[in-house]
Formats: structure tokens, sequence, C-alpha cells
């Protein structure tokens, strides 16, 4: 698979062209009752944000394929 370059969050990145734009598809936490994404992000689930400030201050992607403090928005 070809890698490709762009900016995100202000940062060159590389990334296989096939997964590029995708890492809310696969990422649990945008299927998660615990993230706010709008609105006040101290409410916001904690290991989301560590994850967030961690992927702006590096400048990379983290989608979450597994975490112990996941709930389904549609059961809460």
């Amino acid at each position: 698979m070809a890698v490709v370059r762009y900016i995100h969050h202000g940062t060159w990145v590389a990334v296989e062209e096939d997964l590029k734009g995708k890492h809310q598809k696969y990422c649990l936490c945008y299927r998660c009752d615990e993230l706010n994404t709008e609105g006040n992000r101290n409410l916001n689930c904690p290991i989301a944000n560590a994850l967030y400030r961690l992927d702006v201050l590096t400048g990379i992607t983290t989608p979450v394929w597994e975490c112990p403090e996941f709930y389904p928005k549609e059961y809460k």
C-alpha cells in the first residue's frame, strides 16, 4: 500500500493511503457515551482527553480498539 503525507493538527504526518481519514470509523471513542467532542471537554472521558493531548503533542493518531471504560451510547 502507498504511504501518503499530509498535515494533521499542524504537523506533517505519514499514513497508509487506504487508512487516511478513517480514524473515527474504527475508534471506539466515537461510539462511547463518555466522549464529548462538543462543549466542555473537561467533562470528557479522561482516557480520550489524555490520548488527544498525546496525539496533538506528537502528531500521531491513536484509534482505540479496546477500552476498559467503554459505554455504548445506545445503552445509557
